[in-house]
């Protein structure tokens, strides 16, 4: 089998491609042929040095592909079967070792490529749209990073759900990629002063929520984006944490949280509960992929992300 690897923690080109061993699985895990492997931020926390690891390292949280072999105590899942996971993984490799509890069937009319790229950002934007704040019609929501792979099928999912959806994108890309995928506006926030033109097409009531994965950018403004009792969702900082914050700046009627998806979903059983949900909605939130890259092109695909040039999912297929 080939996986990556990196020995020391750095910049993206400290990530190559090694022959390894085939692993055996353990009780309660299952060996995958992996078909597509996603790429995410903490991926990229990892590599970098933001989150400590133990090297050497092979990065990849989430995955599809098919059971090839099954440990002791494993029921339900045999070989030939299609899956997708989330969750410690090592995903980036041609084969990894998963346990049996964080994996899901892949729908019949569900390619490999799609589970990989729907399903930690499509359950996010699940969490987020359905339990978070549950939007619905008359409801309109602010979707910052609307042409990413979270914002995209945030938006997807939220105008779905009948809600009026601004969305804010850096690039013309991003914007038509927003566009594509629902949001009803979208406002370039690249240099800031986004709000006033939100203000503007609300008739200056207001959001009921903005969903915030930029952080430090698009804290303060974004919370002027809100109408008396909205919500403001902050569930990532690409662009840098928030710092402390002022309580006095939610000026006694709004409402500010930070959810977390293994915090909504702490338990297998909810995992794959809504794992299954949001592989059945494939069809509807039509992910999409920004770019697929083989084993060696790894370093690419996290300049990809890290640059904030990528217009949805990017994947790694192992086999390419």
């Amino acid at each position: 089998m080939r996986r990556v690897v990196l020995e020391r923690q750095g910049p993206p080109d400290v990530m190559r491609v090694v022959e390894a061993a085939e692993p055996e699985p353990a009780a309660g895990e299952v060996l995958v042929r992996v078909a597509a492997a996603g790429v995410n931020v903490v991926d990229l926390f990892q590599r970098s040095g933001a989150y400590r690891v133990a090297l050497p390292f092979t990065p990849g949280m989430e995955g599809a592909g098919e059971v090839l072999r099954t440990g002791d105590g494993v029921e339900g899942v045999r070989p030939g079967d299609r899956v997708a996971w989330m969750g410690p993984s090592a995903s980036y490799a041609t084969h990894c070792v998963v346990a049996a509890d964080r994996l899901v069937p892949v729908p019949d009319g569900v390619c490999d490529e799609d589970a990989a790229a729907v399903l930690v950002h499509g359950m996010t934007a699940h969490m987020l749209a359905t339990d978070v704040v549950p939007v619905g019609g008359g409801d309109t929501c602010l979707v910052h990073a609307a042409g990413g792979g979270v914002g995209g099928l945030l938006c997807r999912l939220a105008s779905l759900r009948g809600a009026r959806v601004i969305g804010t994108a850096s690039t013309p890309a991003k914007a038509k990629a927003a566009r594509e995928s629902g949001a009803d506006e979208v406002v370039d926030y690249s240099g800031g002063h986004f709000a006033d033109r939100v203000l503007e097409l609300t008739g200056g009531r207001g959001v009921d929520v903005v969903y915030d994965a930029v952080g430090r950018d698009t804290f303060a403004e974004g919370l002027t984006c809100l109408r008396p009792r909205g919500t403001f969702v902050s569930y990532g900082q690409t662009g840098g944490p928030v710092g402390a914050v002022d309580l006095n700046a939610l000026g006694g009627t709004l409402f500010l949280t930070k959810p977390s998806l293994g915090r909504y979903d702490p338990t297998p059983e909810l995992m794959r509960r809504r794992a299954a949900s949001v592989l059945g909605m494939v069809g509807e939130l039509r992910p999409r992929v920004h770019a697929a890259h083989p084993l060696a092109g790894a370093p690419a695909a996290h300049r990809a992300i890290e640059s904030r040039e990528a217009a949805g999912k990017v994947l790694i297929l192992p086999a390419g």
